[in-house]
C-alpha cells in the first residue's frame, strides 16, 4: 500500500489529493513540521521531521515523503508525476508531448512560483502580515509573481485546463502551487482565468475531502 508521511498542513496535501483523484488506497503517516515544536527531540513528542524513526525515510528531514511498495520518494511534486505515471488514468500524460509539457509546467510551478508564494504564506504564519516589514515582504513577493501569472494568464485564456482538454497532475501540481498565493486576491483579480481555473480546480470532490482533512488538523 501508498504510504504518505505528513500532515495535511503541508505540501503532503499535494500528496494526499493526487491519491484521492487516482482512487488509490493510502496509509497516513501524520508527520509534522518539527519547527512548530516547542522541543521536537522531546520524550514525548510527537512523531517530527527530526524524529529518528522519519529520518530513516527521508534523511534530509523534510515532508512529505512517500513509500510505494519500496520506493522512497520525498519530492512533492515529483511524487505527483510518478504516482500519475504509474496509475494512469486521465490525470496521466497521454504521450510522451503531455510527458515533456506536464514536466516543464510542474518545474515552472516549482521555481517561478513557489519560492515567492511560500514567502506570502510564512509572513502570515510568522504572524507579521500586519507590519511595516511584513507588509513591505509580501508586496515584493507579489510583485515578483506578475510575470509569472501574466504566463499562465495568456496560456490559460482560451482553455480550461494547462494540458489537452482535461484535469491533469499538471492542474493539480499548479493549483498546489497557486493556493499558496490565494490571500493576494487583488493579485488574482488581475487575472481571472487563473481564478476561475483555481476554482475549477478546487471544485474537485477529491480536493474537498483533502481540505476537510486538513481543517481537522490544529493551524
Amino acid at each position: 500500500m501508498l504510504t504518505i508521511y505528513g500532515v495535511y498542513r503541508s505540501r503532503a496535501s499535494r500528496n494526499y489529493w493526487m491519491a484521492r483523484e487516482l482512487g488509490v488506497p493510502f496509509k497516513s503517516v501524520a508527520v509534522i513540521q518539527a519547527r512548530r515544536l516547542a522541543d521536537p527531540l522531546a520524550a514525548d513528542a510527537p512523531l517530527n521531521t527530526r524524529s529518528s524513526s522519519f529520518l530513516a525515510v527521508n534523511p534530509m528531514g523534510l515532508i512529505p515523503a512517500i513509500d510505494d511498495g519500496g520506493l522512497i520518494l520525498t519530492e512533492s511534486l515529483a511524487n505527483n508525476l510518478y504516482l500519475a505515471r504509474k496509475y494512469g488514468g486521465p490525470l496521466a500524460p497521454v504521450d510522451i508531448v503531455e510527458e515533456g509539457l506536464i514536466g516543464n509546467w510542474t518545474m515552472w510551478a516549482a521555481t517561478e512560483v513557489e519560492p515567492h508564494a511560500v514567502n506570502i504564506v510564512l509572513a502570515y504564519d510568522d504572524g507579521i502580515e500586519e507590519t511595516p516589514e511584513g507588509r513591505e515582504r509580501i508586496a515584493a513577493c507579489a510583485q515578483s509573481l506578475e510575470k509569472a501569472f501574466a504566463v499562465l494568464e495568456a496560456h490559460l485564456k482560451d482553455r480550461d485546463y494547462v494540458i489537452g482538454d482535461r484535469f491533469t497532475v499538471a492542474d493539480l501540481n499548479l493549483a498546489e502551487v497557486f493556493r499558496y498565493a490565494m490571500s493576494q486576491t487583488a493579485l488574482f483579480d488581475r487575472h481571472p482565468h487563473i481564478k476561475t481555473w483555481l476554482a475549477r480546480c478546487q471544485s474537485r470532490p477529491a480536493f474537498k475531502a483533502m481540505m476537510e482533512e486538513r481543517l481537522k488538523e490544529p493551524a
